[in-house]
């Protein structure tokens, strides 16, 4: 079993990149900034396929993408990883395809499968959808981000996925300081590139919020929303910004009752089980 998890999802390969000796200057890209107002966001009809509307959160998250725009997540590192495990699985269900840019190789086919598991899927149908290019410098990410919209064309998914991007601009010792902010802005344009050319909903991670990725609000592709993933003592909770709609994710034993069976239809805070043991299921994945 574990054999089959770790190739199971796909890769593409990653350039071999090796910056010359001294200062390497920013790849050349559009001149000047796009001419764009700072996270601006406009309404769409959510992208068909990245989730399924239930369980009510996958319901929720899905209306949040929108083609062609970014979809951004924001907030504690461990929370946004987890949810990200759990819609790798949710667009399983949705028979969707994900092409995944990882920047912080935090990619962990284990829990994915588990994630899996408990919505009622084999761990094969869930790893294949997801089509991964991992990075392991900034040269190579920007080289992998130049190529994502001919990778995207090839193998059709229905969502993009770049997951902590700007982690590996913030090694000075591989990367000089006064390299990062443009190198990230050129990824950011590239980024609007990418959405605009393929119609495709696109969701990027980014713990340290939008200062931590320079040029993304600026130059980078139209917000179709911002959600903010900040620790509670009860859970995680989830803040659309564009809506101004909240989503509390709390721990509940198996068979309690949630309080969201009781809450009025217009609420504006929704209530969803957070980090609930899995049901028990037929198979079991195991880390060796």
């Amino acid at each position: 079993m574990a054999a089959t998890l770790a190739v199971g999802h796909s890769e593409w390969a990653v350039p071999d990149l090796v910056p010359a000796p001294g200062s390497t200057p920013a790849p050349a890209g559009p001149a000047g900034p796009r001419p764009q107002v700072p996270v601006r966001f406009r309404r769409r009809l959510p992208a068909r396929r990245v989730l399924p509307e239930a369980p009510a959160l996958f319901g929720w998250l899905g209306r949040r993408f929108a083609p062609g725009e970014a979809t951004v997540w924001t907030g504690a590192p461990y929370a946004i990883d987890r949810l990200l495990e759990l819609l790798y699985a949710g667009n399983a269900l949705a028979h969707g395809r994900i092409s995944l840019v990882e920047g912080a190789n935090r990619f962990n086919p284990y829990r994915i499968v588990e994630q899996g598991q408990a919505l009622g899927l084999e761990p094969d149908p869930v790893l294949d959808g997801i089509h991964l290019a991992r990075a392991f410098t900034a040269y190579q990410l920007v080289a992998l981000v130049d190529g994502w919209s001919a990778e995207a064309r090839r193998h059709r998914p229905t969502l993009l996925i770049g997951h902590e991007l700007p982690t590996l601009f913030d090694n000075p010792e591989e990367l000089p300081p006064e390299e990062r902010e443009p190198l990230l802005r050129y990824v950011s344009e590239r980024l609007a590139d990418l959405v605009e050319g393929t119609g495709l909903p696109l969701l990027l991670t980014v713990a340290g919020g939008l200062v931590a990725f320079p040029g993304l609000s600026e130059a980078g592709p139209r917000f179709s929303d911002l959600i903010r993933l900040i620790p509670r003592p009860v859970g995680v909770e989830l803040g659309s910004v564009r809506e101004g709609r909240r989503l509390l994710m709390v721990y509940r034993p198996p068979g309690q009752r949630g309080l969201e069976e009781f809450a009025p239809a217009d609420a504006t805070e929704e209530v969803n089980p957070w980090a609930a043991p899995l049901p028990p299921t037929g198979r079991h994945s195991r880390n060796g």
